[in-house]
């Protein structure tokens, strides 16, 4: 693996080769092991409009007053999984509206943090300027503290696995660069980074290490010593087989798939 080439490419270019070039490997856990909770049972979800959680669709909201909030979530919900007419997959854009309203909906953003799409961020790779490509993410004053990466692929190429690693080792670095210049304080030696990828409304979780050590390889583009091991889980939901057709549509998924977002929002601070 150290004699892989490396080159200077932004984050929406990094493949599983990259992967490999940086010594960075994905391994996959169950519930209790990746949130971190000590048994099976995953924490229910806290939502600002409990009628999400409880409403198939937005045809069931009836109620205009009451359900207007519910009814803009699931209409949103339907876009990010129903192919559009006319095409053949789900509209970018329309995965990401629903992720700001989801992040929303379960209180990723409190006071003091707020959501952006499409935030480039600075990626020093192989001694050139290059950049990340985010489709969404929460900042916490000017750190980065969750990104999310869909899933856009209609072949094979396009796996957003590795441009979420690259946008977290840019983060990172990002994050780092306004602790020295903005605050005077000294950098973090590493940090895990929080991320998800979303195909249509079907998220997976990952929580990417990220040291000095490999910032520093990539930026000189060079094989690290230590390898980096992400850390990632598919919701363990009743239907894996049809995880991407179906997503967050089905009640018993949605639940599951909410239950996930909140046991993982303990690591996005």
């Amino acid at each position: 693996m150290a004699n892989l080439i490396r080159s200077a490419k932004s984050g929406s270019d990094w493949t599983e080769n990259d992967l490999d070039a940086y010594r960075i490997r994905i391994e996959y856990q169950d519930a209790a092991t990746f949130f971190q909770i000590p048994g099976p049972d995953l924490p229910p979800p806290v939502v600002r409009h409990p009628a999400v959680l409880t409403l198939p669709g937005p045809a069931a909201t009836t109620d205009e007053d009451a359900y207007k909030d519910a009814y803009r979530f699931l209409r949103a919900l339907d876009m990010a999984t129903v192919p559009d007419a006319t095409e053949s997959a789900v509209d970018d854009s329309a995965v990401d509206d629903f992720t700001v309203l989801l992040l929303t909906e379960l209180e990723y953003v409190p006071m003091g943090r707020v959501l952006r799409t499409k935030k480039n961020i600075p990626l020093v790779i192989c001694g050139e300027n290059r950049q990340a490509n985010t489709d969404v993410c929460v900042i916490d004053d000017d750190d980065i503290l969750l990104l999310v990466q869909e899933d856009k692929r209609q072949g094979e190429t396009g796996n957003p696995v590795p441009q979420l690693v690259a946008e977290a080792i840019a983060a990172f670095h990002s994050n780092n660069m306004n602790r020295e210049q903005m605050l005077g304080l000294p950098r973090l030696p590493s940090e895990v980074v929080p991320g998800i990828t979303m195909k249509g409304s079907a998220p997976t979780f990952f929580k990417v290490p990220v040291s000095q050590e490999l910032v520093t390889a990539v930026m000189g583009g060079v094989y690290p010593a230590a390898e980096t091991i992400v850390y990632a889980h598919l919701p363990p939901i009743p239907r894996p087989v049809e995880r991407w057709n179906e997503g967050m549509k089905p009640l018993d998924n949605r639940l599951i798939i909410m239950s996930c977002y909140e046991a993982f929002k303990q690591f996005v601070n």
